[in-house]
Formats: structure tokens, C-alpha cells, sequence
């Protein structure tokens, strides 16, 4: 068995998609269907068609890619990668293409080759660090979407995005939490806040009517990353908000935007929009979720009614500490994280939403002076963790391509030789965890409200 067909996710099944109401498409039919979908971004996405006709193979995306540097695979070049679709492309719609194939390296579409587009668009992290550095702005990320996205309606898809799609739909969250557990795991989570923290009361709202603010945590927060939940509580606590959580809506990331954006990113989005307006919220706080935030700053106004946007601003929750400690209004002593303390900047915040000054802000307010060391390269340039885009598959496979993909990342780390490194995402947090596992980092991972939450001095 070669390597990638090592690197293959494992597959939803005909019944998951049956539950989102999708059919598979007849392995007769995906090349007519996969071409005529080509044919319908063609149409729509100026984007699709300046990556399909504007490369000129420079190889300024190859060194820049985490992904290439891991596996050293020729299809993990963003150039090659992007190939995959730009060959089938060329071959139906280019008259050089249909007329001369073999010269323009234009290609006839078959099963095979939609078999290595679902291998190596779920290989993309959709980090974008390719468009950082190339020279005609070329982006990977905007074909990967796009071919994830074609994937998904031949009935094509990794058993980790389409389950999370379902459990979303179903339940709000990502990992398919009730109602009942959600209250359940916050009680909890205030005991312990309550112990660690001499006595302090944080509580964490449910559904609670005449609120002024809605957040929304990622729902890994629940289970894998509580210390971000403390975090978020204990800022509410300290500046006097009236706040609530959503048990419909407790989910910062959106995996629709990975894999299917026509239906399941617009349900959110709705359910969003929906669950503010009932609790009387005037402004949404997202937490920490890079993908989540770019969904949600990038693509909420064109998924969306726009007058609902302009009545229920979306701001996140770094944004909000950072304007508190800019006026002066939060009591911070830094020597509660005095430890060596790296910064991991997650691709969709610095890359996309140009969120990277926010974050240093809030470093320098709570870790010690010259505790603080920066990666190399850094902010806009920084590597991916290798786990973006929710490509946190646990296959043998799969695992293994993740840590070979984390290669960059971890060298970043150990080269600054911190304690602690930061992570401020939630999928970056659940790809971290594992590197420092396998490559043996001597860091604990934490997020950037996490050390906030410890920060803070509360007065009685």
C-alpha cells in the first residue's frame, strides 16, 4: 500500500448521508456530475478561474507549504495539489485543452483521479500560507474549499466532517452535547473555579433571557480545553457582563465552512442569528476557534440577512479583552503566568482576519516582561499547527500524516525553548496536544483567555 493511500480518511457512509438528506451519487455518474459542478464555479468564482489559469509552477508555494515539508509528497506542492483539478480544467474548458491535450497537460476526468482529489484536498489545511507568498496572489485554500465542496455533493467525505455535520445539526455542537450536559459540565466547571480560585463565584449562564451578550465557545471547550471556559467566565465575572450561552448554539467553529457551505454553514449561521434575537442580545462574542471566527467575521453578512448582522454585531472575544486593557480596566499581575511563553498565531486569525496585534496585546498585559518569545516566522507568516481545516482524522494513517504535517510547527516550538505555548484556537489546541506528545516538546498547551482568566486580580 502506498503512502497516500495510507493518507486516506475514513469514509462517511451512504447511511450518514442519507441522515443529512443527501444521496451518493452512482460511481457512473460522479465524472459527468464532478465536471458539470467544474463548469458551475467556473461561472460564479473569479477566484476558481484566475488559481486554474494563472500559475506559472514558480515554486515560491512549495518551501511554504507545512504540509510538502512533512511528507515531501509532489501532489502536497499547493502548485501540484491544485494541478489535480487545474488538468481537468484545462481539458474541458480550454480550446488548447480540447484541442491539444498532451501539450498543456490537460487531463480527461476519471474515478481515479477523483479518488486522489479526496486523498489531497483533505491533505490542505486551508492555511493559506501559499497565498502569503505567492507572487499572483494565487490562493490553494479557495480550491480546496471548492473541491471539498464537490466532493461532498458526489457523496465523498471523511466520517469525522460528516458526523460532525450531523451532530451539529442535531444538537448545535460539534461533539453532540444535550442540553442537559452542557449545565451539567458548567456547574462543574464553576465548583472547580470555586476551589482553584479562593472561593470565587463565576457562573455560566444558560439561556438566559434579556441578555445583553451572547457568546458562543467552541465545544471542545466543554471537554478538552475547560481552563478557555474559565478564562471566558471569569472576564465576563470581572467586567460586570450580562451574558448568556446558547444550549442551541454552543459551537464557535462551523465545519460546515470545511466541507459543505451551500447547507450546513447557512444552518448555523440562521441558528445563530436566531438564538440572539430570542435572548434580546445586542452583540455576539465568538471564542476561541480560528476557522469559526473567519466563517463567522468572513462569511456571516453573505449567508445572512444583513439588516440582522448590522442590529447584532460579532466581535470576538480577544477583541474584547484587548479594548478593556487598552483603557485600563482590567487588573492584571502577570507574575501568575511566569513562565517562558510561546505564541502560536492561528492561520485563519492572522492570515485572514488580519487578528495578530490583539493577541500581542493581551500577551504582553499578562505574562511577565521578556517572558514572552515570538516564533521565527511569525504573525502573518507563521507555519500551521497541521490540523486546520478539521483534519484531526485518528486513523493509523491519517495520525501519522498529522504529526509528519506538524514537523514545522514543532521545531518553531522547540527552537524558542518555552514552557508553555499558546494556542488561541480550539482545532489548533486538539493538533497540539498530540505533537508535543510525539515530538517529545517539553510545553504545556494553553490557550490565550486561559491566561487571562489567571490574570486577573478580582478584588472584593
Amino acid at each position: 500500500m502506498s503512502a497516500n493511500e495510507l493518507r486516506q480518511p475514513k469514509r462517511a457512509s451512504a447511511a450518514l448521508f442519507k441522515k443529512l438528506g443527501m444521496d451518493l451519487v452512482p460511481d457512473n455518474e460522479k465524472v459527468a456530475a464532478a465536471i458539470g459542478h467544474i463548469d458551475d464555479f467556473r461561472l460564479k468564482v473569479r477566484s476558481f478561474v484566475m488559481a486554474m489559469e494563472t500559475c506559472v509552477k514558480c515554486g515560491a508555494c512549495a518551501e511554504a507549504c507545512h504540509t510538502y515539508l512533512g511528507t515531501r509528497d509532489p501532489n502536497n506542492i499547493p502548485a501540484g495539489r491544485v494541478d489535480l483539478i487545474r488538468k481537468v480544467y484545462k481539458r474541458y474548458f480550454t480550446v488548447q485543452g480540447q484541442l491539444f491535450p498532451g501539450l498543456v497537460g490537460a487531463q480527461d476526468l476519471d474515478l481515479e483521479t477523483i479518488e486522489k482529489w479526496y486523498s489531497y484536498f483533505y491533505q490542505c489545511s486551508e492555511c493559506r500560507r501559499c497565498a502569503h507568498v505567492c507572487p499572483f496572489g494565487i490562493d490553494t485554500a479557495e480550491v480546496t474549499f471548492i473541491a471539498r465542496q464537490i466532493l461532498y455533493w458526489l457523496g465523498i467525505a471523511p466520517q469525522l466532517h460528516t458526523a460532525t455535520a450531523d451532530a451539529i445539526l442535531r444538537t448545535g455542537n460539534h461533539m453532540g452535547l444535550t442540553k442537559a450536559g452542557i449545565i451539567d459540565t458548567l456547574e462543574f466547571l464553576s465548583e472547580e473555579i470555586e476551589e482553584e480560585y479562593d472561593g470565587l463565584k463565576v457562573d455560566f449562564p444558560v439561556d438566559k433571557p434579556d441578555s445583553d451578550i451572547l457568546y458562543v465557545p467552541s465545544s471542545a471547550d466543554f471537554m478538552l480545553n475547560p481552563r478557555t471556559l474559565f478564562g471566558a467566565g471569569q472576564f465576563f465575572k470581572y467586567v460586570g457582563a450580562n451574558w448568556t450561552i446558547s444550549s442551541e448554539i454552543t459551537e464557535a467553529g462551523n465545519f460546515g465552512y470545511l466541507s459543505d457551505q451551500t447547507r450546513i454553514q447557512r444552518e448555523m449561521v440562521t441558528r445563530l442569528l436566531a438564538e440572539a434575537k430570542k435572548y434580546g442580545c445586542k452583540k455576539i462574542v465568538w471564542g476561541e476557534c480560528g476557522h469559526g471566527w473567519r466563517a463567522a467575521k468572513m462569511y456571516v453578512p453573505t449567508l445572512a440577512d444583513l439588516v440582522a448582522v448590522k442590529q447584532i454585531p460579532i466581535t470576538h472575544i480577544h477583541d474584547e479583552v484587548e479594548a478593556y486593557i487598552k483603557a485600563g480596566l482590567l487588573e492584571l499581575d502577570p507574575k501568575r503566568n511566569d513562565s517562558k511563553i510561546t505564541l502560536h498565531d492561528p492561520c485563519n486569525y492572522a492570515r485572514a482576519c488580519g487578528h495578530a496585534d490583539n493577541m500581542r496585546t493581551i500577551m504582553n498585559a499578562v505574562v511577565p516582561k521578556g517572558a514572552f518569545v515570538e516564533m521565527t516566522p511569525n504573525r502573518e507568516a507563521n507555519f500551521c499547527c497541521g490540523g486546520g481545516s478539521g483534519i484531526l482524522f485518528d486513523d493509523p494513517g491519517m495520525y501519522q500524516f498529522r504529526i509528519e504535517a506538524s514537523n514545522k510547527k514543532a521545531e518553531q516550538v522547540r527552537e524558542t525553548g518555552a514552557e508553555i505555548l499558546c494556542a488561541p484556537c480550539s482545532i489548533c489546541k486538539a493538533q497540539l496536544y498530540p505533537m508535543v506528545k510525539e515530538h517529545k516538546l517539553p510545553v504545556e498547551v494553553f490557550g490565550l483567555i486561559d491566561l487571562v482568566g489567571h490574570a486577573l486580580v478580582f478584588r472584593e
